[in-house]
This record gives structure tokens, C-alpha cells and sequence, in this order.
């Protein structure tokens, strides 16, 4: 299935077919294919600015509002390198992506700073050719608004300030603990309790271990700060 498959599928059908293709090739491909198109590079710099006001829009539409400290957390969260790559891996972008010999021996192909920059150019050609409607197509895939304390929870790293908070205190480690995993196997729910001395400070639950552990950090962290 080539790039344009896989934008039919999403009834999205472009008009310039060498821009998108431009999206996916990386510097060191060029380098070794001096007959090739230019690389992605020029198209990052337009994607980031697209899904810049992309998140800003829709956290400024959010209900109830978010103060502008929480929508410039929430964006910085939504537009940082992982989240661009993480976009990028889940869509399975990655396969289109053209690299040298040295880049792709090495991991390039699903290396995060690569898949973020070829997500970035792709949002830029798309919008270039498209406008913002085929981006909302793109973006609501992978971004989720519904649950804004999920949100909250992933753009917060509340371990880490849970874990600093007990250290001011005492020089000791919380741990977590899975309590239960409920739900069928491709849509788990996973509830865990954060444990310092074998007292359970919070409990969290999350469809992946990772989120219920940040909720149950920040369970704990609102507790314990009141």
C-alpha cells in the first residue's frame, strides 16, 4: 500500500502527489541518491507551525475553558518530539519513510526524532495541498480531547513530582503496585495503588499501566499536598 492508499482510505485525495512524497524522505537518502527530489526539511518547519495553531484551536474550544497556563502546558505536551512520533508510529507513517543505508542499518526507521520531523513535514505538505480539513482527519486519529484528566495525566509526569515531594521529606522510593487488570486483552484497564511502607498513598487506573501509575501518582501527589 503506497502513501496515497492510505490517504484514499481516509477519503483524502491530493493534488500535488510529489509534495507528499517529499515528506517522507529524510536528508541522508538525498545524500545518497543525488538524482533524488529535496528532503523532508523545509516541511517541518511548515508543519510545525500548522500543528501549532491545529492544538491551539481545539484546547481553546475545550468545555469548560482552560486557563492559557494549561493550554501552553497542553500544547507543549501535544507538539513535543515523543507525541510527533508517537503520532507518527501509531499511524504507521514510518514505513513510508526513505533513508539512507547508515540510517536505516542503524534504527532510523523507528527512531524518534526521525519519525517526529517526517510527521511534521507530512502535516505541512498535507495542509500545503489540502488545507486544514484533511489535518483534522489526520489529528483526530491520534488526539484524543474527551478525556481531558487523561490528558492532564500524560502531559504531567506526577511520578516524578510525586516522588521529589517524598524525598523532601524522607529518603525513601514509592513504588506501584497493579491491583487488578480488568476488560478484554486489546482494551485492558489497568488499576494500581502507589506504595510507600506498605501504605497505599493513591490509586490510579488507565487503559496501560503507564497511565494508571501517573493517575495514581497524582492521586496521591493532590493528597498529599493539601
Amino acid at each position: 500500500m503506497t502513501i496515497f492508499d492510505w490517504l484514499d482510505k481516509r477519503d483524502i485525495h491530493v493534488n500535488n502527489n510529489t509534495l507528499i512524497e517529499q515528506a517522507f524522505i529524510h536528508s541522508s537518502y538525498v545524500n545518497e541518491h543525488r538524482n533524488s527530489s529535496k528532503d523532508n526539511e523545509r516541511l517541518e518547519y511548515m508543519g510545525d507551525a500548522v500543528l501549532q495553531i491545529w492544538s491551539s484551536v481545539h484546547l481553546f474550544k475545550l468545555i469548560p475553558p482552560l486557563d492559557e497556563g494549561k493550554m501552553t502546558t497542553y500544547r507543549a505536551s501535544m507538539v513535543c518530539e515523543k507525541a510527533l512520533a508517537d503520532y507518527g508510529l501509531k499511524l504507521q507513517l514510518n514505513k513510508y519513510l526513505k533513508l539512507g543505508f547508515g540510517e536505516e542499518k542503524t534504527g532510523g526507521r523507528n527512531r524518534d526524532s526521525i519519525v517526529a520531523n517526517m510527521f511534521e513535514a507530512f502535516i505541512g505538505a498535507l495542509y500545503l495541498d489540502q488545507g486544514l480539513s484533511a489535518i483534522n482527519k489526520i489529528m483526530n486519529e491520534v488526539v484524543d480531547f474527551t478525556n481531558i484528566v487523561e490528558l492532564e495525566n500524560t502531559v504531567m509526569d506526577y511520578k516524578t513530582k510525586l516522588q521529589e515531594y517524598v524525598q523532601s521529606d524522607v529518603r525513601k522510593t514509592v513504588t506501584y503496585d497493579v491491583v487488578n487488570v480488568t476488560g478484554p486483552s486489546n482494551k485492558p484497564l489497568f488499576k494500581i495503588n502507589v506504595m510507600l511502607d506498605n501504605i497505599a498513598l493513591g490509586t490510579g487506573e488507565g487503559s496501560s499501566k503507564k497511565k494508571a501509575e501517573q493517575a495514581a501518582a497524582k492521586n496521591a501527589f493532590d493528597k498529599l499536598v493539601k
